[in-house]
């Protein structure tokens, strides 16, 4: 009979997760997480024959620690602003693997920045239909503005360069999401993008 695998192929991805949040997605290597299991690099290739293999388990297992500070603020009694409060705590709490969601190259191992976006703004599209009275477009739109903000403000946090605090990162967050969404409800076409910019501007500036 052949010998027993040791390790299962979830614990081999654990520990990758493991060394990526220490160390980040390049310090994945057979080597570095044979160390992490205190084994052979022999487990490793039982069950996936490049590293590129286990760093498409890593990512896919970091989208789903993602998933579920998400959906622990859309639990909140303000879904969306809970949800930009949990998006700023991940990139405290977890900045390599914020970095490897957000911040790494689309290619074979990572999906990059703009599929996460388009994977967050599914899960927050329905409560910002509900609670915020707008149709699909209006709130992708709306959500797509305010990920921008908060983008920034988690780039400098996992980048150790941010000079706000919590309370300020929320206060910023809060005077623009009124803003855009009193301007998505008052400006004609906003959202479908056919309102007459100068017109606009120039209203604006008399008051």
């Amino acid at each position: 009979m052949p010998p027993k695998v040791k390790f299962q192929k979830n614990e081999i991805v654990n520990a990758a997760l493991n060394v990526v949040r220490k160390e980040g997605i390049d310090a994945v290597t057979a080597r570095e997480v044979a160390k992490e299991l205190q084994v052979s690099v022999g487990p490793i290739f039982t069950w996936f024959e490049t590293m590129d293999q286990l760093k498409v388990e890593v990512y896919v297992l970091a989208k789903e620690k993602y998933r579920n500070y998400i959906e622990q603020g859309l639990k909140e009694k303000i879904p969306f602003l809970g949800l930009w409060h949990q998006y700023i705590r991940f990139a405290k709490e977890e900045p390599e693997l914020y970095k490897l969601l957000f911040l790494t190259k689309p290619g074979e191992v990572s999906g990059g920045a703009m599929e996460t976006l388009k994977y967050s703004q599914d899960m927050a599209r329905p409560s910002l239909m509900q609670i915020y009275n707008m149709d699909e477009r209006t709130a992708d739109k709306y959500f797509r503005d305010m990920w921008m903000v908060a983008f920034s403000f988690a780039t400098l946090i996992v980048t150790d360069d941010c000079p706000y605090s919590d309370e300020e990162i929320f206060s910023i967050g809060t005077e623009v999401s009124l803003s855009l969404c009193k301007a998505f409800k008052e400006v004609s076409g906003l959202s479908e993008g056919t309102f007459d910019r100068d017109a606009v501007f120039m209203e604006l500036v008399k008051k």
